[in-house]
C-alpha cells in the first residue's frame, strides 16, 4: 500500500472571482439548507407520529426524506464553512469520507425512487393484494437493500483515495468533496477510478430510470383499462407526486452529466451552479411536492401544527 507523499489538507473552492461577496451568497444558501432540514425533518416526524401514514407509500417517502436529510447534513458544513468563514481547508480523510457519503446517498436516493415506483405499480396493478405484497418487513428489506446498494457499490473507487499519493495541486473545484474531483489530484494510475463510476452510473441511475419508465408504461396501460374516467383520474393522481420527484431528480442528474461531459469550455460558475442545483433542488422540492399534492400529508401537517398551537 502506498503512503501519501503529502498529507497536506485539500482546499475547497466556493465561487471563483466572487470571494468578496461570499458572505452575501451564504444567506440564500443558509435559508435553503434550513428549508431542506425543516421540510424533510417534518416529513420524517409526520410518518413517525401519524398512524394514518403507516403505509408502504409513506414509509418509502420517509426513506427519501431521510436520504435528503443525510445528504444535506453531509454537504452543509463545508459549503457554509467556505462561504461564511472562508474555511477552505479540509483534512484528506474527512474529504474522502464526505465523498463516500455524498455518492452513496445519491445512489441510495435513485434506488428509493425506484422502490417508490414499485409501490405505485403494485398499488395500481394489484390493489387487492397491495398490503399482502408490501408488508412492513418487505418494505424494510427493500429500503435496506437500496441503502446497502448505495453504500457498498461506491466503496471500490473511494477506498483507493485513502492510499493514493497526492503530489499535485490540492485545490478542489467545489465547496465539498467529489470523487471525480479528488481522483484528478492523485499521482497514481486512476484508470479504474475513471471507468468504474461510468459503469456504476449505468447500472444504478440509468437502469433505475429505465425501470421507472417501464413501470409507468405498465401503470398507464392498467389505468387506461379502467372504465370510469373518475377512477382513472384518481389512480393517476396517486402517482403525480412521485413522477414530479422523479423528474426533479433525474433532470438535475442529466443536466449535471451534460455539463461535466460536454461543457468543458463553459464558465466555472456554470459547473459550480449546476452542482449546487443537483444537491439542493431535489431535497428542497420533494417535501414541497408531497405536501402540495398529497391530501393525507396535508391533513397530517394541519393536525401536527394545530396540536402544537393548542399546546
Amino acid at each position: 500500500m502506498l503512503s501519501n507523499s503529502s498529507a497536506a489538507p485539500f482546499l475547497l473552492t466556493g465561487f471563483l472571482g466572487s470571494e468578496g461577496i461570499h458572505h452575501w451568497i451564504s444567506i440564500p444558501f443558509f435559508a435553503i439548507y434550513l428549508s431542506i432540514l425543516f421540510g424533510n425533518g417534518t416529513l420524517l416526524l409526520l410518518v413517525w407520529n401519524d398512524h394514518s401514514l403507516h403505509e408502504p407509500m409513506y414509509y418509502f417517502l420517509a426513506m427519501l426524506a431521510g436520504t435528503d436529510f443525510g445528504m444535506t447534513l453531509t454537504t452543509m458544513p463545508t459549503v457554509l464553512g467556505v462561504l461564511l468563514l472562508n474555511q477552505r481547508e479540509i483534512a484528506q480523510q474527512a474529504c474522502f469520507t464526505q465523498s463516500y457519503f455524498i455518492h452513496s446517498l445519491a445512489i441510495a436516493e435513485s434506488g428509493i425512487l425506484l422502490a417508490m415506483a414499485y409501490d405505485r405499480f403494485i398499488a395500481i396493478r394489484t390493489p387487492l393484494r397491495y398490503n399482502s405484497i408490501l408488508t412492513n418487513s418487505r418494505v424494510m428489506r427493500i429500503g435496506l437493500g437500496m441503502l446497502a446498494r448505495g453504500f457498498v457499490s461506491i466503496m471500490p473507487p473511494i477506498l483507493p483515495l485513502y492510499w493514493f499519493p497526492y503530489c499535485r495541486s490540492h485545490v478542489l473545484s467545489h465547496a465539498f468533496c467529489l470523487h471525480q474531483d479528488v481522483m484528478k489530484l492523485a499521482c497514481a494510475d486512476i484508470t479504474f477510478n475513471r471507468i468504474y463510476p461510468v459503469v456504476l452510473v449505468a447500472f444504478t441511475f440509468f437502469l433505475d430510470a429505465l425501470i421507472i419508465v417501464f413501470s409507468y408504461i405498465l401503470i398507464l396501460k392498467t389505468v387506461m383499462g379502467i372504465a370510469s374516467g373518475e377512477e382513472r383520474a384518481k389512480a393517476l393522481n396517486t402517482c403525480v407526486s412521485h413522477i414530479s420527484c422523479v423528474l426533479v431528480f433525474y433532470v438535475t442528474v442529466i443536466g449535471l452529466t451534460f455539463i461535466h461531459r460536454f461543457g468543458k469550455h463553459a464558465p466555472h460558475v456554470v459547473h459550480i451552479t449546476m452542482s449546487y442545483v443537483y444537491f439542493l433542488f431535489p431535497p428542497l422540492m420533494n417535501p414541497i411536492i408531497y405536501s402540495m399534492k398529497t391530501k393525507q400529508i396535508q391533513r397530517s401537517i394541519i393536525r401536527l401544527f394545530s396540536g402544537c398551537s393548542r399546546a
